[in-house]
């Protein structure tokens, strides 16, 4: 179902959205993005990034990767609108594409609740659809969600050197509703590089380690940390907004309670 447009709509940072009369055509510059465009509209999607891995089996022509997408490529594919983010894709890939008349939507998300907004007024405002059931969902159980036993956690997105989340990241608020404090939730920088040994003494009592954008494993990353507990856990629950945030909390507090 959709719903009419406005001629011109505002994206997350406050930027003119013009669009046509109906959204026909979308690429996605986000794999979040793309999962919930393909999840909620599936003819809606005209194009996604090399990284974009869900819907399992999607199959829509691919425009390069978040950091580097072919802008000649998706103006190829004449999009009514492409979606970014202002964390993922590049400001000038997003100024070449407006500046070829393409309608950019580029969200801001840094917590839960900016997600579920966003993404709703996504999905509304500019493709011009009802809210799917998933969002509603996802919005009741956040919502309903009852923290965890308080912990204090590291969270390493990089090895080689080593980055840690920090100050004001969706990772950071995701944890914290379940009950985990970001040892580095107040640094100054929101992906600082800190050297292992200053890892190791920052006082944790987790390690939480994604699968993205490093693909930490088992294997690889655990060995780092002796004598700390480590929670492997999906980045796409961890780090993701879209259709995963209905399951989220409970695979991710599953992953939490199991690291002990």
């Amino acid at each position: 179902m959709t719903v009419p447009l406005d001629d011109t709509v505002f994206d997350d940072t406050g930027a003119p959205v013009p669009l046509p009369g109906r959204v026909r055509r979308v690429v996605s510059l986000v794999p979040s993005l793309t999962e919930t465009i393909a999840v909620t509209a599936p003819g809606l999607l005209a194009g996604a990034t090399d990284w974009c891995t869900h819907p399992e089996g999607l199959d829509v022509p691919r425009v390069g990767g978040t950091k580097n997408p072919d802008v000649a490529r998706i103006i190829g594919l004449a999009p009514d609108l492409v979606v970014g983010n202002t964390e993922e894709n590049r400001a000038s890939d997003v100024e070449a594409l407006r500046a070829a008349g393409v309608p950019v939507w580029m969200t801001g998300i840094r917590t839960v609740d900016e997600a579920l907004a966003s993404l709703r007024r996504l999905l509304t405002e500019g493709c011009g659809l009802a809210v799917p059931g998933w969002l509603d969902e996802a919005a009741r159980v956040w919502a309903d969600l009852e923290p965890g036993p308080p912990r204090t956690a590291i969270v390493p997105i990089w090895r080689r050197p080593w980055m840690v989340a920090g100050r004001a990241t969706f990772t950071g608020d995701v944890l914290a509703r379940l009950g985990v404090r970001n040892v580095y939730a107040g640094h100054p920088e929101r992906y600082p590089k800190i050297p292992i040994g200053e890892l190791n003494a920052a006082g944790a009592d987790l390690v939480v380690l994604p699968d993205e954008p490093y693909r930490f494993t088992a294997e690889d990353g655990p060995e780092a940390f002796p004598g700390l507990p480590a929670a492997l856990v999906s980045g796409r629950y961890l780090t993701w907004y879209g259709p995963s945030l209905v399951d989220a909390p409970r695979v991710l507090a599953e992953r939490l309670a199991a690291a002990r």
